[in-house]
């Protein structure tokens, strides 16, 4: 069954983040939205079988298109200054791609990652979508009902790495047994905790606390050794509690095989009584006095620095912030941070030491391509290269991180122990990201409502019953 493939794939991914490199793109880059859509086109392919007949027929092609394409994506020379693994090395990808095929005009348009959302969003409502565009899992679905994306599941078994794909990362791209994009970037966990050991051990504690029980009985005994919080956070930008915490304290209460079903809408509930459990357990751990007391309008840098500049002990993130943090911090305190999975919530029976983690980001093209089979079979021949072995290698070498395509082993020897912990980090069970698959409605209306329960203006009951009205919704149940 594909789920319980899924849950095997992912409790053996080696995946993690960071350390430094650099890396260069020459590149026709813009900061706005793609142009109005042409005003003549030809007709679009009348049907899923024909667009995926297309690119089947491509994806093994001589490139021999002379023309323009354009990619729109998020890996910005800010996220590459700042040392951003994944985006450095997506970078330096695309500019090997653009340097090896000189009659083609290649145009990015770079955004922020959350002014990319909103745009993404406002392309696809008018059906002006680029050549090439990061999908985000969630929305695959309902985009694919709408004919916005085209077919790849031909063209991905016909890529010359096919065989070396981790196929579980596909997963958030599929619908009815249709894959629509090809996971890009890095693949991570979305919930670490980085700790200062020292600061632990004085407070009797050789590993990060199991529990979050011993964590808050113990939070006197942390702040007493001059720290002004125990953990720093941010959800400032209402998706981090859900993508950074509840989706990896969810399954603590609900199991995985609850998240599969919520995702193929065969009867799992967000008012079911295991998932208002998570959220009451995430309401109080957030109302015990861990916390910055502004986590819930932090910026995401704000929250790593409060652990960078010693005012937290221990800080909730995603890999990308250890990234920031390794690059920001000093290297004394780089040499005593270490890495540990969530604390486990009392009552929560499911299953232990999991953390959210997978690919939430896939390359897809819009179906107006396949009109033109040689520019298609350009797009694809991108598409394969940003996400192949000239992106896992130079990403894995640079920064002991991985991607889609699977490299031979890393020599760990080369990085430093906070580097290889976080490398290893990713041998624990993993679980389902909740945004990496359900609805963006649905999610929306889950993340303003969680943002709302922790300032105290909604009971977890609640935000579980407005979340599955919008899941109804949705779904058509």
């Amino acid at each position: 069954m594909k789920k319980k493939l899924l849950s095997a794939l992912l409790s053996v991914a080696m995946v993690s983040t960071m350390l430094v490199g650099c890396g260069s793109t020459a590149t026709t880059e813009t900061e706005s939205a793609p142009a109005a859509e042409e005003t003549a086109t030809t007709e679009a392919a009348a049907t899923d079988e024909a667009t995926t007949d297309a690119a089947a027929t491509t994806a093994s092609s001589e490139v021999t298109y002379k023309g323009d394409i354009e990619i729109m994506h998020y890996s910005t020379a800010e996220e590459e200054n700042s040392k951003n693994g994944g985006a450095t090395a997506f970078r330096y990808a695309i500019g090997e791609w653009e340097a090896a095929h000189p009659d083609i005009t290649l145009t990015q348009n770079v955004l922020s990652n959350n002014d990319y959302k909103d745009k993404i969003a406002t392309l696809a409502a008018s059906d002006s979508l680029p050549d090439v565009f990061m999908l985000q899992g969630m929305n695959t679905a309902n985009w694919a009902d709408q004919g916005l994306i085209l077919d790849l599941t031909d063209a991905i078994k016909n890529s010359p790495y096919y065989d070396k794909y981790t196929q579980s990362y596909f997963y958030a791209f599929t619908a009815d047994d249709k894959q629509y994009a090809v996971p890009a970037l890095t693949a991570g966990t979305c919930c670490q905790v980085l700790y200062n050991k020292e600061i632990f051990k004085a407070a009797g504690f050789d590993e990060f606390p199991e529990t979050w029980a011993e964590l808050i009985a113990a939070q006197d005994k942390i702040k007493a050794q001059g720290v002004d919080y125990v953990m720093g956070f941010a959800n400032g930008d209402a998706w981090q509690a859900n993508s950074c915490f509840l989706s990896t304290l969810g399954d603590r209460f609900t199991g995985a095989d609850w998240t599969y079903s919520l995702i193929e809408n065969t009867g799992s509930k967000f008012t079911d009584e295991a998932f208002v459990n998570a959220l009451t357990a995430t309401k109080d751990i957030f109302a015990s006095g861990l916390f910055n007391p502004d986590f819930n309008s932090a910026s995401q840098q704000t929250g790593n620095d409060y652990y960078v500049s010693g005012q937290a002990a221990s800080v909730i993130c995603g890999n990308w912030d250890a990234t920031y943090v390794y690059t920001n911090a000093d290297p004394e305190l780089i040499a005593k941070t270490g890495i540990a999975v969530l604390p486990q919530p009392d009552g929560a029976t499911a299953s232990q030491k999991t953390h959210d983690i997978g690919m939430g980001y896939g390359l897809a093209i819009n179906p107006k391509v396949a009109e033109d089979p040689e520019k298609l079979a350009a797009c694809l021949d991108l598409i394969y290269e940003i996400t192949g072995p000239t992106f896992a290698d130079y990403v894995a070498e640079n920064f002991a991180l991985t991607g889609l395509t699977q490299t031979a082993d890393v020599d760990l020897s080369a990085f430093d122990q906070f580097t290889q912990d976080c490398y290893t980090f990713n041998e624990n069970p993993g679980c389902e990201i909740y945004d990496s698959y359900i609805d963006s409605a649905v999610i929306g209306v889950l993340n303003q409502d969680v943002q709302a329960m922790l300032s105290g203006q909604m009971t977890p009951e609640e935000v579980a019953e407005e979340t599955q009205a919008e899941y109804d919704s949705v779904y058509g149940n």
